[in-house]
């Protein structure tokens, strides 16, 4: 343990969230996002910075746009980068451009621009189109029946650690080649990392994140150097890539992670949002074949796992009623940007029927537009699906608990039962 580097980010992060606080307390929308009891109502914020200028400055020195419009603007418009020109963090950069604070957490291609971001997401992108996707549905659809019924088998369970996290952690497995997945640990891992996504709120969060890193890497580390057999795994590709070691582990592990982690939640986010309906699940329930693609975009507009991304001008840009300086932080609210009612009617109800539910940013846009989300919408199908047909009269439990996070909305835990 550095006691020195301990003590050095103790004092920023205590000084960090006692002004936060001081700033949720004096009204500031954007910083009330990440203390209760202002984050426990996320929606109403949103409406707020959605109903201000475009983009709204706030207190503390970031701008935010909250509009679908204003928010597609920012993703899609290449003079915007995922960092300064200079190749820091957004917000400020120290230890040699990345801020333990801030981006605890090597983000390998989404924390770059191109052309190294085009370069290393080329390596991948392959095993990520559609029809290499499509491939992969008879699997997807085999292990989501098989959790689902050894779940019903069990009355009542938690989503997550029944189907929403070993579903996804078997897909992404077998497309990176890792043997013998492990679903609990690496819901252990998740949970570590997406607590410091957005900005770690303590010492010891940051700790559980910097361990389960070490652990990670060496993992991804260890397979990669006994790809003796190739077969054409993502793994494989990257062993005999050109990136270099430190690369290939890096997007290794971040290829894991996002494989399973925001998968999770719109899994669990989804059947929330039925359950709490009634309506939806029974159309679901009646017609899964039909309704479960609705359900999947429904999902990510009303509840979308991934909160917001961060973006900064390199050049002068104009948006909305002001003109933003080169390195000016902007975070696009994509939570806010699906519930725009400017686009959705009626936005705040649930409906897998929609004909709007597709026009969402949960993927984010432009050159970081996600590259598994053909996986994500296949993953989330096969488990409503299987759930629909196999568990018909589901329903919630008390004891739900959801993630505190700014960046992050999805569950820990979603206690069900069969009947």
């Amino acid at each position: 343990m550095d006691v020195k580097r301990d003590l050095r980010l103790g004092g920023r992060l205590a000084a960090m969230h006692a002004g936060g606080r001081l700033l949720a307390l004096a009204g500031d929308p954007v910083l009330r996002l990440m203390y209760r009891p202002w984050a426990d109502d996320p929606h109403r914020l949103h409406h707020r910075l959605r109903e201000g200028p475009q983009p709204y400055a706030s207190r503390s020195g970031v701008m935010v746009v909250a509009t679908a419009d204003a928010c597609a603007r920012v993703v899609r418009d290449r003079r915007f980068g995922v960092r300064t020109r200079a190749g820091g963090t957004p917000g400020g950069a120290v230890d040699g451009g990345r801020d333990p604070l801030l981006e605890p957490v090597d983000l390998s291609v989404l924390g770059l621009d191109p052309p190294e971001h085009t370069r290393l997401r080329r390596l991948v992108a392959p095993a990520f189109t559609p029809a290499r996707i499509a491939a992969r549905e008879d699997l997807a659809v085999r292990v989501a029946e098989r959790l689902v019924d050894a779940a019903a088998r069990q009355g009542r369970f938690d989503l997550v650690a029944a189907v929403a996290v070993p579903l996804p952690v078997a897909i992404i497995a077998d497309i990176l080649g890792v043997p013998d997945a492990d679903a609990d640990a690496f819901a252990h891992w998740g949970r570590a990392v997406g607590a410091g996504l957005g900005g770690v709120r303590s010492l010891r969060a940051l700790h559980r994140l910097d361990r389960a890193v070490v652990e990670l890497r060496a993992l991804m580390a260890d397979l990669l150097a006994h790809r003796r057999s190739p077969d054409g795994t993502v793994l494989d590709v990257l062993a005999a890539g050109d990136a270099s070691r430190d690369e290939a582990v890096s997007l290794a592990v971040l290829l894991l992670l996002a494989g399973f982690e925001t998968t999770s939640g719109l899994i669990g986010n989804g059947i929330a949002a039925m359950l709490g309906h009634g309506d939806p699940w029974r159309q679901l329930v009646d017609d899964p074949a039909s309704v479960a693609a609705g359900v999947v975009e429904e999902t990510l507009r009303y509840d979308p796992p991934v909160q917001f991304t961060a973006r900064v001008p390199h050049v002068e840009v104009e948006v909305g009623t002001r003109t933003l300086a080169p390195d000016t932080t902007v975070l696009a609210m994509l939570g806010a940007a699906g519930r725009d009612p400017a686009v959705h009617a009626d936005p705040d109800t649930f409906d897998p029927r929609r004909a709007t539910a597709g026009e969402h940013l949960a993927f984010s846009g432009g050159v970081h537009y996600c590259l598994g989300a053909p996986l994500a919408r296949l993953e989330a199908r096969a488990a409503f699906a299987a759930l629909a047909t196999r568990i018909p009269r589901l329903r919630l439990l008390p004891g739900a608990r959801r993630r505190r996070s700014l960046l992050l909305s999805e569950y820990e835990r979603l206690p069900l039962a069969t009947g």
